[in-house]
């Protein structure tokens, strides 16, 4: 399986953006994906989780009421809309394809990651 995300880029305080990730080769419509980034110098951290059928979302405290995940699996793309954005939002944002169907915020419950792309968003 192959993860391809892109959308990022430098904004300002307050603006919006939307990230896509499109899994490519052996893919499944049955596995959660989620998104996580990773500012310079932390760890790589959760942000947001959607299950197979999209019923199910799951957000980070620091992300929550701000980025709205999604998944189109006739696309076999995965979104994450990003409003009111802040500073500390800054970091590259990795799409992930889970083991299982249920979202996790857990790192070690994916195993196909994507490249990442970067969203900066100064003040």
């Amino acid at each position: 399986v192959q993860l391809q995300a892109s959308g990022g880029g430098l904004v300002q305080a307050g603006d919006s953006l939307r990230l896509s990730c499109a899994a490519s080769g052996r893919t499944s419509s049955n596995n959660a994906m989620g998104w996580f980034r990773q500012a310079p110098g932390k760890e790589r951290e959760f942000v947001a989780a959607i299950s197979w059928r999209g019923g199910v979302t799951s957000y980070s405290d620091s992300v929550k009421g701000r980025f709205t995940i999604s998944r189109d699996n006739a696309k076999n793309t995965v979104y994450l809309q990003m409003n009111s954005l802040k500073p500390e939002d800054t970091a590259a944002y990795y799409c992930a394809v889970a083991r299982g169907s249920v979202p996790s915020a857990s790192r070690s419950s994916y195993h196909y990651w994507g490249q990442g792309t970067q969203v900066t968003v100064s003040s």
